[in-house]
C-alpha cells in the first residue's frame, strides 16, 4: 500500500513537497510496523513564515464580517460530524482511543465548532452612564491578535478544535502546532479549514517538534497570545518564556485527580465511575480519576469488585469492536507505566491486578489496567501523574478524612465523589478546590459548552471553552464620549 506524505499549511497553501525535507512517520500504536502516514517536518523557518503570514491577516481577519466567521465554522463543524466516522478511525489508528470513544471525540470536535458558529454573533458590549455629566462609557471587546495553539496527543482532534474555533470566533488568526505523535487528526481537520473560505494567513498549521516549531511559537515577539495543554514541566517553561515578551498564556498541565467513595454509595455506580475515570481512554486523560479514596466500611467490597470488573476490561487492538482498552500511545508511554508498577511495588503498595505488557506478534504496546491498594499518601503512584491506567485506592475512616486526602495536592484540575448523601455531596462541591467536580459520575467526562480548567498547578489564565473562552481570546476597551 502507497504511503501518503504530507505537509504542513501555511498562508493558504499545503507546503511543497521537496527531497531535502526531513520526515515523520506516524505509526499506528495497535501495530507499531504500520506506517499510516508520512509527514514533512516543519523548521523554525517555515514557523516564523507562519508567523508573519498570520500578523498580516491579522487586521483584517479581526474586522471581518461576524456571518463570515460564523458561517466558516459552521463549514468545519458539519463537515467534521458528516465524516466522523472516517476521522474516529483515524483517530484510533493513530492515537490508540477505542473506536466508541474516537467517535465521540470526534463528535465534539465537531460540535465545538458549531457552538462558536453560534457565539459569534452574540455580541457582547456594555453601557454606563459616567458619573461626569454628560460623558457616555462603551466597554466592548476586541481580538487579540496572533494566537499560538500548542496541543497534546491524548485528544488529537478534540483539544485542537476546542481552541481553534473560539480562537477563530473571536477574530484571531491561528497558529497551530499539533503533538508529532497525531500528525494525521491535526492534518484531517487543517484540510477542512482550508476549504472553510478563511482568508490566506487566518489559520496555519504546522509539523514539527516542539524544540524548533513550538520553541519558535513560544519566543516570537509576533505572538500575542499562546494556548497551551500537556505537561506541567512544559507549562513552566511556555509561562517563562511568553513572560519575556508579555504574551498571555492559557495553560492546561495535567492533575492528580482524586475520586471519594464513602459508605453509603451504591457499591455498582461507585465501581462503574472508577472504572470509567480511571482506566477509559487507556487512563491518557489529564482528568483521569488516578486515585481513589475510599472509607473503610465500603473498602474491601469496593476493591473486590473494582479488581473483578478490571480484570474482565479487554484490551487489545483499537479498532476491533469488542475492545475495553486500547494500546498505549507508544513505547515511552508503555515504559513509563511500567516503571510506575515497579515503583509502587517497591514502594510497598500492593499490586491487586493488572500491570503488565501483552506480548504480541505486532509489537503493540498494550498494558494492562493496574490496581493498587495498601497504599499511602506519601508514595510516588499517588502523588505523581502516570497518565496511564495505574490507579492507587487509599483506605480512610471518615469523609472528612477524605476529603483531607482529596485536597492534599499541588494539582486542582477534576475531583469526584460518589454517595448518596446529600450533605457530603454539597459539601464537596462547595469545599472542593478542584475547578471541575463530579458527584456520581467519573471525573473524566465534560460537556463542550461550558468552562474547562482547573486550579493550582493543574491551569493557568483563563477558562477554555463555553462562553467563558471569550476572556482569553479577547481584550477590553474602555471608551469615552463626550455627549
Amino acid at each position: 500500500m502507497t504511503i501518503v506524505t504530507k505537509s504542513s499549511y501555511v498562508d493558504g497553501a499545503f507546503v511543497a513537497l521537496q527531497s531535502s525535507n526531513e520526515l515523520l512517520e506516524n505509526r499506528n500504536p495497535s501495530n507499531p510496523g504500520e506506517v499510516i502516514e508520512r509527514f514533512v517536518r516543519a523548521d523554525r523557518d517555515l514557523t516564523e513564515q507562519a508567523i508573519a503570514a498570520a500578523r498580516r491577516a491579522a487586521p483584517g481577519w479581526a474586522r471581518s464580517n461576524p456571518q463570515v466567521r460564523a458561517d466558516a465554522l459552521d463549514f468545519i463543524g458539519t463537515e467534521i460530524l458528516a465524516r466522523r466516522e472516517e476521522l474516529a478511525r483515524l483517530l484510533s489508528r493513530e492515537e490508540g482511543k477505542i473506536v466508541r470513544e474516537a467517535l465521540g471525540e470526534v463528535d465534539r470536535a465537531g460540535r465545538s465548532f458549531k457552538f462558536y458558529a453560534q457565539e459569534v454573533l452574540r455580541a457582547e458590549g456594555e453601557k454606563y452612564q459616567s458619573v461626569r455629566a454628560e460623558v457616555g462609557i462603551d466597554v466592548f471587546t476586541q481580538p487579540v491578535g496572533v494566537v499560538g495553539i500548542i496541543a497534546p496527543w491524548n485528544f488529537p482532534i478534540a483539544i485542537p478544535a476546542w481552541k481553534i474555533a473560539p480562537a477563530l470566533c473571536f477574530g484571531n488568526c491561528v497558529v497551530f502546532k499539533p503533538a508529532e505523535l497525531v500528525p494525521s487528526s491535526a492534518w484531517a481537520l487543517a484540510e477542512i479549514i482550508s476549504r472553510a473560505g478563511l482568508p490566506a494567513g487566518v489559520f496555519n498549521m504546522l509539523i514539527g517538534p516542539g524544540r524548533s516549531v513550538g520553541d519558535t511559537i513560544i519566543r516570537s515577539p509576533d505572538i500575542d497570545a499562546i494556548s497551551f495543554t500537556g505537561s506541567e514541566g512544559t507549562g513552566k517553561q511556555i509561562a517563562r518564556l511568553a513572560a519575556e515578551n508579555m504574551t498571555r498564556v492559557q495553560l492546561e498541565m495535567g492533575g492528580k485527580n482524586p475520586l471519594i467513595v464513602l459508605d453509603d454509595a451504591d457499591l455498582e455506580q461507585a465501581v462503574d465511575v472508577a472504572l470509567n475515570g480511571s482506566f477509559f481512554s487507556t487512563g491518557q486523560r489529564c482528568t483521569a480519576s488516578s486515585r481513589v479514596i475510599v472509607t473503610a466500611g465500603i473498602h474491601d467490597a469496593f476493591v473486590a469488585r473494582l479488581a473483578e470488573r478490571t480484570r474482565a476490561l479487554k484490551v487489545g487492538e483499537a479498532l476491533a469492536a469488542d475492545t475495553d482498552i486500547g494500546p498505549v500511545v507508544d513505547g515511552k508511554q508503555l515504559e513509563q507505566n511500567l516503571s510506575y508498577v515497579t515503583i509502587g511495588q517497591q514502594e510497598g503498595a500492593r499490586l491487586v491486578c493488572g500491570g503488565e505488557r501483552i506480548d504480541n506478534q505486532a509489537g503493540a504496546f498494550y498494558f494492562t489496567p493496574a490496581l493498587f491498594t495498601e497504599v499511602h499518601p506519601e508514595m510516588r503512584i499517588y502523588r505523581e501523574e502516570i497518565f496511564g491506567p495505574v490507579l492507587s485506592v487509599l483506605k480512610v475512616h471518615n469523609y472528612e478524612q477524605a476529603f483531607a486526602a482529596a485536597e492534599d495536592t499541588p494539582f486542582g484540575l477534576s475531583a469526584g465523589i460518589v454517595t448518596t448523601s446529600l450533605k457530603y455531596a454539597e459539601h464537596f462541591k462547595r469545599h472542593s478546590s478542584a475547578g471541575m467536580v463530579m458527584v456520581n459520575l467519573p471525573t473524566a467526562g465534560v460537556d463542550y459548552h461550558v468552562p474547562f480548567g482547573g486550579n493550582g498547578a493543574s491551569s493557568l489564565g483563563s477558562r477554555e471553552q463555553g462562553t467563558h473562552a471569550r476572556h482569553f481570546f479577547t481584550r477590553v476597551k474602555t471608551t469615552y464620549q463626550l455627549a
